[in-house]
């Protein structure tokens, strides 16, 4: 790789405002065999009743909504939180949706049955804590769920399994080390049942998915992974300019040919109980 072709290939940053929109268009659907995957195990229907924690624009609650699950979902962006409400008020459900920004309180009326389902797909939803604030928002979505109910943690598998890991670690190695924010690092063998023992759930099955991110381009590539948060803590550090920079150049050795970027990934998830 030389510097004139990275040069090259290198993107403008994108504005803050598109973000979003890059993440919905372009990077979480990269997650749908995850999604599939937990739902298809835990045999997601119209007797379901789901809570989703970071939500996000929504997808996953639209594909659960699909199979007559009654959905909502909590985030802590309302940006995203007003595409997941474009997209589930053109679902053709007569079933209500609730989605809130803060904490589980906002969705739940008291008058409602219990969730049977609870999920955290998204290892970053608690962008600005970290471990013991994810755990407490476990337990918090936890008392609201029927006992015995499942709750999905998703992460990570291991890095050598995951191509976007080199990407990943710019975020790790330009961000301040004693910045507050969720950033990227390698998962841990038992980081998902620590997690779930320290929320006061029950491990009780795990998997692993492949989920490669493909992209049309090396442009697209670069405001994916910039839409998923991972990067937020590097960008503060540096600038915009530098974290797009280097990222390319991570990137750079899975542009194909034809123009595309092809990095293949494992997710691990784990089912736990209330």
């Amino acid at each position: 790789m030389t510097p004139t072709l990275v040069r090259r290939h290198r993107p403008s940053p994108s504005p803050p405002r598109s973000r979003v929109r890059d993440w919905a268009e372009i990077q979480e659907r990269m997650l749908v065999p995850l999604y599939e995957a937990v739902y298809e195990r835990l045999e997601v229907d119209d007797g379901t009743r789901l809570l989703s924690l970071g939500c996000g624009s929504g997808l996953a609650l639209l594909m659960a909504a699909s199979r007559g699950a009654t959905v909502s979902g909590i985030d802590t962006d309302e940006r995203r939180l007003d595409l997941a409400r474009e997209r589930l008020a053109a679902h053709p459900s007569s079933v209500p949706v609730r989605l809130g920004h803060g904490g589980v309180d906002c969705v739940v009326d008291p008058a409602d049955p219990p969730f049977t389902l609870v999920t955290a797909f998204d290892p970053l939803y608690c962008a600005g804590g970290g471990a013991r604030e994810m755990a407490e928002a476990l337990r918090q979505a936890a008392a609201r769920a029927r006992r015995g109910a499942p709750v999905v943690l998703a992460g990570w598998g291991p890095p050598e399994r995951c191509a976007a890991s080199g990407a990943l670690r710019v975020a790790a190695r330009l961000a301040d080390p004693m910045a507050t924010a969720a950033h990227w690092r390698p998962s841990g063998r038992d980081d998902l049942e620590d997690l779930a023992r320290m929320a006061g759930l029950r491990p009780d099955g795990s998997g692993r998915v492949a989920c490669p991110y493909g992209y049309a381009d090396l442009a697209s590539a670069v405001r994916g992974l910039l839409s998923t948060g991972a990067f937020d803590a590097a960008t503060r550090t540096t600038d915009q300019e530098q974290v797009s920079k280097e990222l390319t150049e991570a990137v750079h050795p899975y542009l194909r040919g034809d123009g595309t970027v092809w990095m293949p990934n494992v997710f691990r998830y784990l089912i736990a109980r209330v």
